[in-house]
């Protein structure tokens, strides 16, 4: 049994509320141990902590800021497989899976610090005599953090780690679900010497703490991964309040296997898209575009592959699909499964609730596989968030992309195809944020943009450079070194 404590101002401390909630092992059942249920008044305290150290961490040259995220990444890569165990056991995954999400964070701390001796601003040539111009980045102030439970870690460094090295404070609030491997990254960043109240932790509910965060007046930018709805409302609230937002919000992503794919490659990517995880990626292919031509081929194929997944604890090095991550998530997956039957799918595989021998104090739904769905259905078009995808057939490329664009999400795509043309047809025209070519809709590096378009977000993207401008404000500088009074559009004619 662990317990953890928030952590503000430097110093390990407990909730003014005095209470607690159970962290609970979601392939197994069992009691992990507890963290604070926080109030506004904890969040307060992190903020006033932010505030005060952010005077001073902004005046730090950036190069030295970065050495902190160097000796971060270090930890990091030393403490590996006990952060990947406890990923684990928090949240199901399985461990290979934990273990690279864990080398994300590790490639993001590295790579970030690089950014230390670049931060890129422009120097560009004046329209005037004597005159230098350039553009600097500046840190925004304060960011509030809301990262998900599904990639605990990762997210989190997508986000704290470009924070602070642009010279920001940050208040940190982590998913319920998964308080141990946020209170152990935590600890990394103190145990590297970032200086007091840069990283507060505040652990609680949504609607508790991460409303205050939200609301504070004090804090200047919100950066959140999460579901449509509560991004929808982040955004309206902090829009009043003229705060930035940048919002991650999931997807209805898609692989498209043209008649000429290598099929054996399309379905290793479809199983490691769609079933890694558990399917609880917002990158998860849950849809399966496939051309008439070769419909039944991948089918059959699929099927079997399916079968032969290996599901439990995610602690066990031969399990390839762990648990989902609680009682509520099982539940709404076995409803949309329910649903794509009514409205006439095809069940190939899958759609139950597995309770069977080891499995039966865990949270395990069977990898689901749907044929001859159609683009208008519900799990056509919703996110499902668990191991269900559907495979829709098309004519043509051409329709392949209709269909690829059709829901409100736009993430992750994919095409399987050894034509280049079309290829190139398909990364032009799939409306998403990402595009992948001959492998699945996941797998994303840390040194390109992370985001997409429509409902998955507001135009911000985490990860790469393009991180940065989510967490500093442009500044325009002017030298003018004529000796006299020079008006631009002015003067110059």
């Amino acid at each position: 049994m662990k317990s953890y404590l928030n952590f503000i101002d430097g110093e390990w401390v407990p909730s003014v509320s005095g209470k607690f909630s159970t962290n609970v092992n979601p392939a197994t059942g069992e009691i992990l141990g507890k963290a604070p249920q926080s109030t506004k008044e904890d969040v307060d305290r992190a903020v006033l902590a932010a505030k005060k150290a952010q005077k001073s961490w902004r005046l730090v040259p950036a190069p030295e800021r970065a050495e902190v995220l160097y000796e971060v990444a270090r930890l990091l890569k030393e403490r590996k497989e006990e952060l990947a165990q406890i990923l684990t056991s928090e949240m199901g995954k399985v461990i290979s899976e934990a273990r690279g999400e864990v080398q994300e964070a590790i490639d993001m701390a590295y790579y970030m610090a690089g950014e230390g001796r670049r931060l890129f601003g422009d120097t560009v040539p004046s329209e005037l005599r004597n005159k230098f111009a350039m553009s600097v980045r500046v840190p925004v102030g304060i960011a509030g953090l809301i990262t998900p439970w599904n990639f605990p870690i990762a997210i989190a460094s997508w986000k704290s780690l470009p924070a602070l090295v642009a010279g920001n404070a940050v208040v940190w609030k982590p998913a319920s679900e998964t308080p141990f491997i946020a209170g152990e990254f935590v600890k990394i960043y103190q145990e590297a010497g970032l200086p007091k109240g840069l990283m507060n932790l505040v652990f609680g509910s949504g609607g508790v703490v991460g409303n205050a965060i939200v609301d504070h007046p004090d804090i200047d930018i919100i950066s959140f991964t999460g579901s449509n709805e509560v991004g929808r409302q982040i955004n309206e609230r902090a829009g009043r309040l003229l705060k930035r937002t940048s919002l991650e919000m999931g997807g209805k992503n898609a692989v498209t296997v043209l008649e000429d794919a290598d099929l054996d490659l399309a379905v290793d990517g479809i199983i490691w898209s769609a079933f890694g995880t558990s399917g609880q990626r917002c990158t998860a292919c849950s849809r399966v575009i496939v051309h008439e031509a070769v419909k039944e081929e991948l089918e059959q194929k699929l099927v079997k592959r399916i079968a032969e997944l290996k599901i439990g604890n995610g602690l066990d090095e031969e399990v390839n699909v762990g648990p989902v991550i609680n009682r509520s998530s099982l539940q709404k997956i076995d409803k949309y499964v329910k649903i794509g039957i009514k409205e006439g799918a095809k069940l190939l595989c899958g759609g139950k609730i597995l309770t069977d021998g080891e499995l039966e104090k865990g949270h395990y739904y069977a990898p689901t596989l749907f044929t001859d769905v159609k683009p208008s259905m519900t799990i056509a078009k919703e996110e499902i968030f668990g191991p269900v995808t559907s495979i829709i057939p098309v004519k043509s490329l051409e329709e392949a992309i209709e269909v690829n664009n059709s829901v409100e999400f736009g993430l992750s795509s994919s095409i399987f195809s050894r034509d280049v043309n079309r290829v190139f047809q398909a990364m032009r025209d799939f409306d998403t944020g990402i595009v992948y070519v001959n492998a699945g809709t996941t797998g994303a590096e840390i040194h390109l943009p992370f985001g997409g378009t429509k409902g998955t977000g507001n135009g911000h993207r985490d990860s790469g450079v393009a991180a940065l401008d989510v967490y500093t404000e442009w500044k325009s500088i002017y030298v003018d070194y004529s000796g006299k009074l020079q008006r631009a559009q002015i003067d110059n004619k």
